[in-house]
């Protein structure tokens, strides 16, 4: 690999203007920092290249620390209801799916949210037959633990009005029994049993197209749970080998979904392992739902639905056995706990399970949405990184505050309580679930709204700075992968990820500057993954 020296850019710098504006990078790393004449002096007689940053802002290299790449290259081929802004609306766009589908395939669809519509009403079973019947349908909700199918769909996977509910899961039913189309957490397990398995090479297709989509986006890398779609450890190894042997310059870090515990053994991969492309993390489980749909586990029931507290997904004499096991293996876990509940739960699994302090890698807090302060302050003992998704911020607010009621108000969505607990914080989105785009991420981070509000901002005691809400997306994500001396800034002896974009981002801008923020070029290990 040719050496080469980055030219001509404004790095990224929190406490001053930097006077570097070149970096020399040799096998991927970076190897010298400074003024372009004085490189240029220093590597007199060596054989390298140059690229010209053209003056843009050289950030470290993006990473997301949350999200499923396999499931956003789905979504970019799926029906997507993001801008649906009414039930209404959501109908017609399934009419028009229907109208160009062939009868008996499949309608998917993801990402409603009945919280964007005036009324806040979803479509009925009943409604999605008078579209079709031909088709099975079967619509995803934003949080990916609520679901809709018509009478099709119910049909292929076996389920009627006369199928109990699941443990951990319920099929939503009228005042007279009746199937009203919902279906919630596990009960998911038969519609998706029934779906057309993708085969390897459009699966492979789909996580190229994830890649090259995040790169666009100025991501160098993401830590992303692809198991249960991809079906197995060797398909999810192989895939990546083949597209780095094929040219693709991404970096990605794997949570190990919990049910695939057996083949990892089997193959005896460890915690850690792996390339610089491509990474073994930590053991993936759910303790409970979310919250939009009310399956996120509360400790006292939801403000606007007394009957309910939500729903554990594992028990706790599971949740000790789950972490258990991955502990023998040497691994830590990274567990999704939205409500206090559940984050309560997993912290006594935790503590009577505890990862050493010499670990590698940290066990990992994903969501931390609604966390009771004394559960912080047990957490803040562990080894533990918490992975927050600012996004949530822009697309839960304010109807979130409906569902927790005013006594428990002051640690939602609480990142900046987070950063000052000392606990390791990165970045995600979660993606599909939310835009992949992490300037949209550090935009909600920082102005604790959506994009087209003015206020300021929900909370907005919880805001962090540009500098705060870029590292979780840098040295935040490395961190969390046991990767702080490795990646997440632009310092010597670090590898050579780079995300540069055409206006200069720093403390005291204006925030929305970052709505019209575009990137310029991706580059991961020295290798240019995208350029504008």
């Amino acid at each position: 690999m040719q050496p080469v020296l980055f030219t001509n850019g404004q790095l990224f710098s929190p406490h001053a203007a930097s006077p570097a504006d070149s970096v020399y990078v040799e096998d991927g790393v970076i190897r010298a920092i400074g003024k372009t004449a004085e490189l240029r002096l220093q590597l007199a007689g060596r054989d390298y290249r140059t690229v010209d940053w053209d003056g843009g802002c050289v950030l470290p290299g993006l990473v997301d620390a949350h999200m499923h790449l396999g499931m956003h290259g789905m979504k970019l081929g799926m029906l997507d209801f993001t801008e649906a802004a009414s039930k209404e609306e959501m109908l017609a766009m399934l009419r028009a799916r229907a109208a160009v589908t062939p009868p008996g395939e499949w309608i998917l669809g993801l990402n409603w949210n009945e919280n964007n519509f005036p009324d806040g009403k979803i479509p009925h079973l009943l409604e999605l037959d008078e579209i079709t019947t031909e088709h099975p349908v079967y619509l995803t909700r934003t949080c990916f633990h609520a679901y809709l199918g018509n009478s099709e769909a119910f049909r292929r996977a076996g389920v009627t009005a006369d199928t109990p509910d699941p443990e951990s899961g319920a099929f939503g039913r009228g005042l007279n029994g009746r199937l009203n189309g919902c279906i919630y957490e596990n009960a998911s397990a038969p519609f998706a049993d029934v779906q057309p398995v993708p085969d390897p090479s459009m699966l492979k297709t789909v996580m190229f197209q994830a890649c090259q989509d995040a790169l666009r986006l100025g991501l160098t890398g993401a830590h992303t749970e692809d198991l249960r779609l991809l079906g197995s450890v060797e398909a999810m190894l192989r895939i990546h080998r083949e597209l780095k042997e094929e040219g693709l310059y991404f970096r990605t870090h794997q949570l190990m979904y919990h049910g695939f515990l057996d083949e990892m053994e089997a193959l005896g991969i460890q915690a850690g392992s792996g390339s610089n492309w491509n990474r073994i993390g930590a053991v993936k489980l759910f303790a409970d739902g979310a919250i939009g749909g009310r399956t996120a586990l509360l400790k006292e029931a939801y403000y606007d639905a007394p009957h309910t507290r939500g729903l554990a997904m594992h028990s706790p004499e599971e949740l000790r056995e789950i972490v258990g096991r991955a502990r023998k293996l040497g691994y830590p876990v990274a567990f999704h706990a939205i409500g206090d509940g559940a984050a309560e739960m997993m912290t006594e699994v935790l503590e009577q399970l505890p990862l050493s302090r010499e670990a590698r890698l940290p066990d990992r807090f994903i969501h931390a949405q609604v966390v009771h302060p004394d559960a912080v302050k047990r957490m803040s003992k562990l080894n533990l990184a918490v992975d927050l998704q600012p996004r949530f911020v822009a697309s839960d607010f304010p109807w979130v505050l409906e569902r927790v009621g005013p006594d428990r108000t002051s640690w939602l969505y609480a990142w900046k309580k987070w950063l000052l607990t000392g606990l390791p914080c990165s970045g995600g989105s979660d993606a599909p679930i939310e835009p992949l785009n992490p300037l949209l991420g550090i935009h909600a981070a920082v102005t604790r709204r959506k994009p087209e509000e003015s206020h300021e901002g929900y909370m907005p005691e919880e805001k962090l700075s540009i500098t705060e809400a870029i590292r979780l997306f840098t040295s935040g994500s490395a961190g969390a992968a046991g990767e702080a001396g490795q990646r997440g800034s632009i310092e010597l002896g670090k590898y050579a990820d780079f995300t540069v974009v055409d206006r200069n981002l720093a403390d005291g801008m204006d925030p929305d500057d970052l709505l019209r923020t575009s990137v310029r070029m991706t580059i991961v290990n020295g290798k240019i993954g995208y350029t504008a």
